[in-house]
């Protein structure tokens, strides 16, 4: 293949890849125009934002390993055209559960797209140094989408309804369809041997009931019945698929993988980043809008700090980790996200846009950029061309349990502390200022601010709603707090295990399992002469 060919085909696939990653970021910035038509409260807005993560997370190792025995490419084009029909089912939605479904039906095709994108860009840039640089675009471009995502859902709602946050997904998606038709060539593992049926299904329960768990945790209760037998049922299920994937021939997911420090330390720290960045994302969603009262156009303009941060440090990071080692790399990255949630949690009503909060954006987006280029090209570089989706997916997966976990965490964290403060003065609001549904809401998240601003009441109790509002975003804040430092622990832990477990020595661009590709090689030189 051409080098103008494969450049071509890299930016064919890193729109497909933007179209998937958008979809899990745009919708953030419409959650408080969707919580006042559809009346959602905030166990509703995280449904919206996880339902897509649910599907998601428990599809991908599934998908990675049916795209390496089918063709990635043919499945990239069934998941862009299903993304562009669930897209369209979101837009005609009317109520809360149908946007719901449709954010599912969306998670279902993208699961089926992202694997692919990383697996057909390792296939065809197999030289070290190309691929690292390859992957540090991809990288930046999932980096980018997932800031850039509050700008042009900002804009789109301030000209239209957030019905426009799924229309934008149709063209976008016919669009990639047509580019990956005539520049991306199709590929498939060497042997894909008989299909794992068992694999998948215990693969695709595991996940599912993983992450269904931490999403229903903060209705529940973390340790309530609901909660420990989901988790149960997790542990069960993925120890079933663990010991399965050991004894099959062909397994979903080659557990062995596992055994390789190169391969498993990096998956966990993508896990963490995006535990952090996700909730990050989240909680500035609370921030900007409800305690800023900035508008959708507004709160995406604000967050740009973020996107650049991430375009400039994602590909920065990945040619510097061949210098200076991947371990260097992840371990800076983990602890400049730390400082940055420090920061971003030291925030207050008062606290000026420039100064802090901007500092803890561009500090966000550059530690989130440091770990994902390098990890990403070590787990990738650790997985035989011939399991190249299977290893893409573990990669896509451990984001997407992140994220979810980021989101429901965190996003419960700052829920618990919020209500825990507020319910009580709520509970007492005269219906002259709160009828019985704006109180609920309001117990709920702060972004209800905006519906009570808006709401006309007697000047005699004008005083008593400007205090509400008051101290609504101050507890809004003290819940932002707590969930940061949740967060800054769980990144210098983070961050202390990869230092130990991974040598510091750089690879100098070279595969860690670069025996096994040579033996790809050889097996496929002697069928040709076979």
């Amino acid at each position: 293949m051409s080098q103008r060919g494969k450049i071509a085909a890299l930016i064919a696939i890193c729109l497909a890849e933007l179209l998937v990653v958008l979809d899990n970021t745009l919708v953030n910035v419409a959650l408080p125009s969707m919580a006042v038509q559809l009346e959602a409260d905030m166990s509703g807005l995280q449904w919206i934002v996880d339902a897509f993560t649910l599907a998601f997370s428990g599809l991908l190792l599934a998908m990675g390993h049916l795209g390496d025995r089918y063709g990635r490419r043919k499945f990239m084009i069934i998941g862009l055209a299903g993304v562009a029909a669930m897209s369209a089912a979101g837009a005609l939605a009317s109520g809360l559960g149908q946007v719901i479904a449709a954010r599912a039906g969306m998670g279902v095709f993208a699961a089926v797209v992202f694997p692919a994108t990383l697996a057909l860009l390792t296939n065809i840039f197999t030289e070290a140094r190309e691929r690292a640089a390859a992957i540090a675009l991809w990288t930046a471009m999932a980096g980018i989408a997932i800031a850039i995502g509050p700008t042009v859902g900002g804009w789109l709602l301030e000209y239209f309804s957030w019905h426009s946050v799924f229309w934008i997904n149709v063209p976008v998606a016919l669009l990639a369809i047509a580019a990956v038709l005539l520049t991306v060539p199709e590929s498939k593992g060497a042997h894909p041997g008989r299909l794992d049926r068992v694999g998948i299904v215990l693969s695709l329960a595991g996940i599912t009931a993983l992450v269904w768990s931490i999403i229903e945790a903060p209705k529940y209760g973390w340790f309530a019945a609901q909660s420990l037998a989901g988790y149960l049922l997790s542990v069960i299920a993925l120890a079933l698929f663990v010991t399965w994937e050991l004894r099959v021939e062909s397994p979903v997911l080659n557990m062995r993988l596992f055994r390789i420090r190169r391969f498993a330390v990096p998956s966990a720290a993508i896990t963490v980043s995006y535990f952090c960045a996700f909730g990050f994302l989240f909680l500035i969603t609370q921030y900007f809008q409800g305690v800023k009262e900035l508008t959708p156009l507004e709160f995406g303009i604000h967050s740009l700090p973020f996107a650049v941060a991430v375009g400039v440090g994602a590909p920065l990071a990945t040619m510097l980790a061949q210098r200076l080692g991947t371990t260097a790399m992840l371990v800076s990255g983990l602890l400049i996200l730390a400082v940055a949630m420090y920061i971003a949690g030291r925030t207050t009503v008062d606290t000026p846009y420039v100064g802090p909060v901007v500092v803890s954006m561009i500090l966000m987006g550059l530690g989130f950029a440091v770990v994902q280029g390098p990890a990403t090209e070590s787990i990738m570089g650790s997985v035989p061309l011939n399991e190249a989706g299977a290893g893409s997916a573990v990669n896509d997966t451990t984001r997407e349990v992140g994220g979810a976990l980021g989101v429901a965490l965190l996003g419960s964290i700052m829920t618990s502390v919020y209500a825990s403060k507020v319910s009580d003065r709520i509970a007492g609001i005269p219906a002259s200022i709160m009828n019985d549904r704006q109180k609920e809401l309001a117990s709920n998240t702060p972004i209800s601010v905006l519906e009570i601003i808006k709401a006309p009441v007697n000047p005699l109790v004008a005083q008593a709603k400007t205090e509400l509002i008051q101290a609504m975003k101050v507890a809004s804040l003290q819940g932002a707090t707590a969930a940061s430092y949740v967060a800054v622990g769980t990144l210098v832990v983070c961050a202390a295990v990869v230092a130990v477990a991974l040598p510091w020595r750089p690879e100098r661009g070279q595969s860690i399992l670069l025996g096994w590709r040579e033996k790809d090689s050889a097996a496929a030189e002697s069928e040709a002469r076979d």
